[in-house]
């Protein structure tokens, strides 16, 4: 059961207002006495498609209450990503679990090609411009996580000089 939708949210992080998408709502049920109780659970892209983006697990006994907790816990984890423009700076590896995401630098033009659990977390970044290939498990937590820390990997040319001591040609 998945839910695609994006929406303007009230929280600030620099100058861009902060959107969320709903990459998917989980259904469990616990057996009871009386019968199935149900409970769900929402996974979150929250970003403001200007470098900034985060990823949130919330659970709760109704949808809304679980999007809301969710979007809370994203807006926790934000992380700033480093772009060449509209893409990445340079070829990257993310892992979680058995899932691997690589992330190519693509021209301008090209468009993100990218799976459909993948896409909000490069949208909600910023980046307009990149190609993905995912390995082994695709689970869409696992997935989304192995993409944000590939995202945490990114370095601009700037940061590795600084880093190594040494001027950019």
């Amino acid at each position: 059961m998945a839910i695609d939708r994006t929406r303007a949210d009230m929280g600030r992080r620099g100058d861009g207002v902060l959107e969320d998408n709903v990459v998917q709502v989980y259904r469990c049920a616990k057996v009871m006495k009386g019968g199935r109780r149900f409970s769900f659970a929402a996974l979150v892209v929250v970003g403001d498609r200007n470098g900034h983006v985060g990823l949130g697990y919330g659970k709760a006994n109704e949808v809304p209450l679980a999007v809301e907790k969710g979007i809370a816990e994203a807006k926790k984890n934000l992380i700033d990503v480093s772009r060449d423009g509209q893409t990445i700076p340079h070829v990257v590896t993310g892992q979680c679990g058995a899932s691997k995401v690589r992330m190519l630098p693509a021209s301008d033009g090209t468009g993100v090609i990218a799976g459909k659990k993948l896409r909000p977390l490069f949208e909600l970044a910023g980046i307009h411009n990149v190609l993905t290939k995912a390995y082994g498990s695709t689970s869409p937590k696992n997935l989304l996580k192995a993409g944000l820390d590939a995202l945490k990997r990114l370095r601009s040319a700037e940061a590795i000089s600084a880093l190594r001591g040494v001027e950019v040609p």
